[in-house]
């Protein structure tokens, strides 16, 4: 084992450093986010999203886990999100159901993506970008302990209107 560096006191500790991996594909999810915004072709502009929030969710499987030989059949980059960060299962869910859309894009079908589909996907990256900004910077959550969205309404405890009256 390490050792322990010291904290001086009233200071909180500081989160391990981010693995140049993650650091470095994160960076790659960003630059590919402002190509996207730069795109004029709708088609071009959400394939190069996609693939911006694919480097995004690589960034957090890098800093969460470790190689592992092959094994069996390749798994889905948003498989693999949803398993090693529940906390992003959503979005895992919301871009593994995009994917065939990008693929499609990627091939220059001419009615794969609208204008409109490609700017919400723009917009939708950069709300991923933050989450998965946040959930590097923070401690990887404990498997043991059950994750919360941060988009959930906390339940309000001893409030008069939940009592039943009598």
């Amino acid at each position: 084992m390490g050792a322990a560096r010291a904290v001086p006191a009233g200071q909180l500790p500081l989160p391990p450093a981010l693995p140049a991996a993650a650091a470095q594909l994160l960076d790659q999810a960003h630059r590919g986010l402002a190509e996207a915004a730069r795109c004029v072709d709708p088609r071009e502009r959400y394939a190069t999203a996609h693939l911006a929030a694919l480097r995004a969710a690589a960034a957090v499987l890098a800093a969460r886990t470790r190689p592992e030989p092959a094994r069996g059949r390749p798994r889905s980059a948003w498989v693999l999100l949803e398993r090693i960060a529940p906390e992003l299962g959503e979005w895992a869910t919301f871009f593994a159901a995009g994917a065939a859309k990008r693929a499609a894009a990627e091939a220059g079908l001419s009615h794969a993506v609208t204008e409109r589909e490609a700017d919400d996907l723009v917009r939708d990256v950069g709300a991923f970008l933050s989450v998965v900004e946040h959930c590097l910077a923070a401690p990887a959550p404990v498997a043991a302990e059950p994750t919360r969205s941060p988009f959930t309404r906390p339940r309000v405890v001893g409030a008069s209107a939940s009592r039943p009256r009598r």
